[in-house]
């Protein structure tokens, strides 16, 4: 890469210059002035031998440092940045960037750093992801500070997205690094909500592991926290459980499209060095018609028709949870499960459970006859085996909300319920004391809006139309209805994506930049640095900034607007 000695000026005052931050920091103080980054540019970890940084944190600072010269970002501005390059006044230039990490309590300096992994499967309400950036606009020592390598996992983050690219004369390979804001000052940046999600469906269409670690990567670049995978359903299950290797050898649509027990480590490790912790979810009882294929025995109503009387979606098919013979297989496959996953969250799902599927099941009504138990208090038995098992493994459960506000089933205290079907019921779950995920279908799924899939039903909407734009995201309030005493309950919130009209070949573009809105949501809350409330005004000109970024990392983000309007803010506006 050639770099030329060029001088930087500031862009005229007609321009209007966005802060391209995403999502925002909480605090925020910047200049005008303009810095370049210099050839030599390296980042240092405070009183530590490169050698004794932990892998995952040497892995973090050398992606730093590879994309500082790789993104080659033109800033969104008429002409994409070239206007920079005058000379008129010597910028500084940047050589070093310092990390520093507070020593743990009772440790003093010389301390073992900890990985960025071990703040990651903490519980989700104990990480640490605190940090402060200070970039001079005179070329001294840039600084993260933070009290985990995970807070200073986020300042890098937050230190990529100051720098631009611009070339000299349409030279390819020649140009400058720079930044045009300095000096840089982030005080004490850190989450509103400490969950900070994606959701991935890969049961009704299969995404290979490259996939899945590019969105990783995209949910890293925008500080999200979880991964909730929704590994399996009852289309297919491609999971590979070492103990059960009949249910993927039967139940995945081919050998090519499952995930073996080292995929499943491989993605989990790769997640965790990005500050993602992954959140399993094997939904049951209902969605479980494809253990037919190998375990008919506990199926009820399979692929009884028509399916729309006994299931949400074909096939037909649920768990028998008056079995005993069924619970005790349900136990032993989630307890293998859950065991190979280091996280402290995992989810049983619990939606959508069809009554009418288990009213004329015979094997079902015979279990409940002999053990003189109603549905519901079978639905409870069944449950709080399973849980218990989950618990037993050292993790939280997880549910999806019809387990706290449909059914009468014993819940433990702690229990994370994702509220789905409407934002209105967070409000009814709080009242009843849970931990509350916000996934509302009126706001957050990505799926709504590409009309109805079933075959037979062409021309109609799908049951969650309109589409959900980025814009009515982003207007989302995580307190809304809730009391002052309930907001503590919210841990934050997530965006989905449910695979039925989605494959490989449209993830990115379905996906992003929206699901981005939800990380801002969740890690600035309500305001911006400078008091004033979000808006979707202001923050469409960031949007398409870390839209662009994505692109140019590979991830084929949709564009928002024409690149007309991208590169001059306001303008587009009714």
């Amino acid at each position: 890469m050639k770099l030329l000695p060029l001088f930087i000026s500031s862009l005229s005052v007609s321009l209007r210059s966005a802060n391209a931050l995403w999502p925002v920091p909480r605090n925020l103080e910047k200049g005008t002035s303009h810095l370049l980054l210099s050839p030599s540019f390296d980042i240092q970890v405070e009183g530590v031998a490169f050698s004794d940084v932990p892998g995952d944190l040497q892995g973090a600072i050398g992606r730093t440092k590879t994309r500082l010269w790789e993104d080659r970002l033109g800033r969104l501005v008429p002409g994409r940045g070239q206007s920079d390059l005058q000379a008129s006044a010597a910028p500084g230039s940047l050589s070093l960037l310092t990390l520093s990490i507070k020593p743990p309590p009772g440790e003093g300096k010389g301390a073992k750093v900890p990985s960025i992994t071990s703040e990651v499967l903490k519980d989700v309400s104990a990480r640490d992801e605190s940090y402060s950036l200070h970039v001079p606009a005179d070329g001294a020592p840039a600084r993260i500070s933070a009290n985990s390598s995970l807070g200073l996992l986020r300042g890098l983050g937050t230190f990529e997205q100051l720098w631009y690219w611009a070339e000299k004369g349409g030279e390819a390979g020649t140009g400058v690094v720079y930044m045009h804001e300095a000096p840089v000052v982030v005080k004490d940046d850190r989450p509103a909500y400490p969950y900070r999600g994606f959701m991935l469906d890969t049961a009704r269409n299969f995404f290979p592991v490259p996939d899945i670690k590019r969105t990783l990567d995209a949910m890293s670049m925008v500080k999200m926290s979880q991964f909730h995978w929704h590994v399996v359903d009852s289309q297919s299950f491609p999971l590979e459980v070492p103990e059960f290797p009949e249910l993927a050898q039967k139940g995945a649509y081919s050998e090519k499209e499952k995930y073996s027990t080292q995929d499943v480590q491989d993605i989990v490790k790769y997640a965790a060095e990005r500050g993602i912790d992954v959140l399993m979810e094997i939904d049951i009882p209902g969605h479980t018609a494809i253990l037919a294929e190998s375990h008919p025995e506990h199926i009820a109503c399979l692929h009884a028709s028509p399916w729309s009387q006994y299931a949400n979606e074909p096939p037909a098919g649920q768990l028998r949870l008056a079995s005993a013979a069924t619970a005790d297989f349900t136990v032993a496959l989630i307890s293998a499960i859950a065991s190979r996953l280091p996280g402290t969250l995992f989810s049983t799902g619990g939606d959508e459970i069809n009554q009418n599927c288990y009213r004329e099941d015979a094997q079902t009504q015979k279990d409940l006859k002999e053990s003189g138990k109603t549905l519901e208090q079978a639905l409870d038995g069944f449950t709080g085996r399973v849980h218990e098992a989950v618990r037993g493994r050292g993790k939280r459960v997880v549910v999806w909300e019809e387990m706290a506000l449909e059914h009468q089933v014993g819940l433990a205290n702690d229990t994370v319920v994702m509220v789905w079907i409407s934002s209105k019921n967070a409000a009814k779950v709080a009242k009843k004391g849970f931990h509350v995920v916000h996934a509302p279908s009126d706001y957050f799924y990505l799926d709504c809006g590409a009309g109805e899939w079933i075959g037979n039903s062409a021309g109609t909407n799908s049951w969650c139309d309109p589409f959900k734009s980025w814009q009515k995201a982003y207007t989302f309030d995580p307190l809304a209805s809730l009391t002052k005493d309930q907001a503590s309950l919210v841990l934050g919130g997530q965006q989905l994506l449910w695979a039925e009209q989605s494959s490989p070949e449209n993830l990115d573009s379905i996906v992003w930049p929206r699901a981005a809105v939800s990380a801002e949501i969740f890690w600035t809350g309500p305001r911006l640095p400078s008091g004033a409330s979000r808006s979707v005004g202001e923050a469409l000109p960031r949007l398409h900034d870390i839209r662009f970024r994505m692109v140019q990392r590979g991830v084929k983000a949709i564009a928002l607007q024409p690149l007309w309007c991208a590169l001059r803010p306001g303008q587009c506006d009714s």
